[in-house]
């Protein structure tokens, strides 16, 4: 059974930054690519950010481009979310999710959710004004 853990989030002002990171286990990390999301009280989930399985592709929601970067230790089975620049409309749970489909040939640019099998169980960032 894999498992995604998410950690890393808090309460920070808006300007500031986090890094939030998702340990994963039980199938072989490296073999897969992964995506954050968000869910905001109220609203639906919205994707976040993508990376491939080998790490060198990436695809980002507008909204967090040139402020956010994904990026993972495959070697520690861990793929990060570091946030800079962070804004109210940031506050949210963010999910790190890993891909059903094993080394896929392109990174994940599809923002539904659909090609996510497993989700972790979030982890709340909540940015002050």
């Amino acid at each position: 059974q894999v498992q995604l853990v998410e950690s890393g989030g808090g309460l920070v002002q808006a300007g500031g930054s986090l890094r939030l990171s998702c340990a994963a286990s039980g199938r072989t990390f490296s073999s897969y690519a992964m995506g954050w999301f968000r869910q905001a009280p109220g609203k639906e989930r919205e994707f976040v950010a993508a990376i491939n399985w080998s790490g060198g592709n990436t695809y980002y929601a507008d909204s967090v481009k040139g402020r956010f970067t994904i990026s993972r230790d495959n070697a520690k089975n861990t793929v990060y979310l570091q946030m800079n620049s962070l804004k109210p409309e940031d506050t949210a749970v963010y999910y790190c999710a890993a891909d059903r489909t094993p080394k896929r040939s392109t990174v994940v640019t599809s923002t539904s959710g659909y090609e996510y099998d497993y989700w972790g169980q979030g982890t709340q960032v909540t940015v002050s004004s």
